[in-house]
């Protein structure tokens, strides 16, 4: 409650502050370069606002929408980009998604169309990360493209020339993708800087799906497994036994 008034969906807007914080000091965005939102019940959607400083919210400013974009709540304008966060709410079962301009990423997403998979931590993400085509920001192409990179149960993506797309179940999950997302790019480009990066096979990241999968382990990055089906991956809870 803030000036003796109750906020709309109070708990989800106040995550959203708390996820502000944190991209910031996990240094994934600068100052108003990214965006954040959450899903509160399937039919609305909390987000930043349009040109704030993420670590600066107030839980007033952060804007309550419907699925379809009409706003219900907030001091300030919704992000540009919430067009592309809607799209994916609306075709995936994101509970949460995180937008950065972190620096791994972007330089990655300026040269690659897809990241390599040297290391199988990119199973975490559901498979190979794909680079969305470029697009101008918070244009209805742009989500489109966003999107198509995200086909076949991926939980990032990275967009061209821009930055970076990470989902999770909730807000922590997100940015733990965001977090990985930016490692695997920095890895990366600390491998090209000596010689050519070696590729992980699809034979390879098969293997690795199945120990993922085995009794007595979960990956380190979350609770979900990747496992390839018809040349895709999708994302399926750890089978029991897992600890």
């Amino acid at each position: 409650m803030r000036g003796g008034r109750v906020l709309l969906l109070g708990a989800g807007r106040t995550s959203v502050c708390w996820a502000g914080r944190r991209v910031v000091e996990e240094g994934l965005v600068t100052g108003s370069a990214g965006n954040i939102s959450v899903r509160v019940r399937d039919d609305r959607v909390v987000v930043t606002p349009g040109g704030a400083r993420l670590d600066r919210l107030d839980e007033r400013d952060c804007p309550v929408l419907e699925m379809d974009g009409r706003v219900l709540e907030g001091a300030r304008e919704p992000s540009s980009e919430t067009p592309m966060h809607l799209a994916i709410y609306r075709e995936t079962d994101a509970g949460a998604i995180v937008h950065t301009h972190s620096a791994d990423c972007v330089a990655v997403s300026a040269v690659l169309d897809e990241l390599p998979p040297i290391h199988y931590y990119t199973l975490m993400l559901g498979g190979i990360v794909r680079v969305a085509g470029y697009a101008t920001y918070g244009t209805p192409e742009l989500a489109r493209n966003v999107l198509a990179a995200l086909e076949g149960g991926r939980r990032a993506a990275l967009m061209a020339n821009h930055g970076a797309v990470a989902l999770g179940r909730d807000l922590d999950e997100a940015i733990q993708n965001a977090l990985l997302l930016e490692w695997l790019c920095g890895v990366y480009l600390r491998a090209r800087a000596i010689g050519e990066p070696r590729a992980l096979t699809e034979a390879q990241l098969g293997e690795a799906v199945e120990r993922f999968a085995g009794p007595g382990y979960v990956p380190p990055a979350g609770p979900a497994v990747a496992r390839f089906v018809g040349g895709r991956a999708r994302l399926l809870p750890p089978e029991p036994g897992g600890v």
